[in-house]
């Protein structure tokens, strides 16, 4: 899918030449066969929703930018497929697993990142050892939440000045208000790992990670949940 991207393409900052046009989101889990990939591929799902198709002869580009959305392993299964279950809850969104395959978290897939969302606590301390300034663009997926709904949707940039422009202004906001708002509980930010478990506990996670990415998706675009 061109717009909402697929990983493959580099963000500009990193190496010379590159367009600097975009802004990209990195799922973390542990294997990435689970978590991330449903979390990676349900982002890119309910972005096209909201956003639409990039125009005729864009490039990918859209409304000054173009979002990519890709997703790592802490301990990744290197190749893997995603696990079955998984898959099943992508289909029951309407979204599509087709191609994908597990990663192994590298050095540059945090360099590039300019928004880390991970599974859990420990998954985000992960991240953040790992170095490259990260700590200000690293959150689990349900602290992130937390932070923007607090967030005046007011305060961003409309998303007629571009989309990566909104994006970044909504990641200093976040990390701006992490010291002023604290999770109720540790296990607040956690999402569990499902990895082995039946199809029912698969869609549970797949659905606590749509309630999680719903007010996510529209801070970052500014359009709401169709009804």
């Amino acid at each position: 899918m061109r717009g909402i991207g697929n990983g493959d393409e580099t963000r500009g900052p990193v190496e010379p030449g590159l367009p600097r046009d975009a802004f990209r989101i990195l799922h973390v889990s542990t294997g990435n066969v689970c978590r991330s990939p449903i979390t990676e591929r349900l982002t890119r799902h309910f972005l096209a929703d909201r956003l639409g198709d990039p125009p005729p002869g864009s490039a990918g580009r859209r409304l000054g930018g173009e979002l990519i959305v890709e997703s790592a392993g802490t301990w990744g299964h290197e190749g893997a497929p995603m696990e079955a279950n998984a898959e099943t809850v992508l289909a029951d969104f309407g979204a599509d697993a087709t191609g994908f395959t597990g990663r192994e978290l590298l050095d540059e897939h945090v360099i590039r990142a300019d928004l880390v969302l991970t599974a859990t606590r420990d998954h985000r301390a992960q991240v953040i050892s790992m170095g490259h300034s990260a700590g200000l663009r690293t959150f689990t997926l349900k602290e992130f939440t937390r932070l923007v709904k607090a967030i005046d949707p007011a305060t961003l940039p409309p998303l007629e000045d571009g989309v990566v422009e909104r994006a970044r202004a909504l990641v200093r906001a976040a990390a701006a208000l992490r010291g002023w708002l604290l999770a109720p509980t540790a296990e607040a930010d956690e999402v569990y790992d499902p990895y082995g478990a039946p199809l029912p506990f698969f869609r549970s996670i797949g659905d606590e990670i749509h309630q999680a990415l719903d007010p996510v998706v529209t801070a970052l675009t500014g359009v709401p949940t169709r009804a």
